[in-house]
């Protein structure tokens, strides 16, 4: 079990703007048919992953938050799933946008509209399948998974934990 010690305050609200932005430009790409956008969407997840956070973070931080629309809901977490979820999404998205570029339109589309169906999932369900995927590898004793959910917490559930509102 994770304990006090090893938990970290995560920004709740950063996730869930990171997601939603995931959300909305995949919509977009997909509408417009523009698999550049779920290539740039892979990248930016990516990078986020490369400096430790959200990858859409600066639309949370230099937008949403400083004009009052966004608020902190900090919660008593683990980061480092989230950043293997947000890989993980990398990832798929990458081969999506691979398989664009490739003519493989099918494939490439599922891919990108299975990331979009995740991504809901940890917005609106508060499911995190890409934290749920860590917290197993953890549990098989995987190295480099050294992280287990929060006491009280179901593998990828939002913890349930004190929140604070600390900025």
């Amino acid at each position: 079990m994770a304990t006090a010690e090893t938990l970290q305050k995560v920004d709740h609200t950063a996730l869930k703007v990171n997601q939603l932005t995931i959300i909305i430009l995949n919509i977009v790409a997909f509408v417009l048919t523009l698999p550049w956008l779920a290539l740039l969407v892979a990248l930016v997840m990516l990078l986020g992953v490369l400096f430790k956070r959200p990858g859409f973070s600066f639309v949370y931080s230099g937008f949403l938050k400083p004009l009052g629309w966004a608020k902190p809901e900090l919660v008593m977490d683990n980061p480092q799933p989230h950043r293997f979820a947000q890989g993980l999404g990398g990832v798929v998205m990458l081969a999506g946008a691979m398989a664009l570029f490739g003519g493989i339109s099918g494939l490439g589309w599922g891919l990108v509209w299975l990331v979009v169906a995740l991504a809901a999932l940890n917005v609106f369900a508060g499911f995190c399948a890409g934290c749920f995927v860590y917290y197993w590898l953890s549990r098989l004793g995987v190295p480099g998974f050294d992280r287990h959910p929060p006491q009280n917490t179901f593998p990828g559930m939002r913890p349930k934990g004190e929140i604070t509102d600390d900025r």
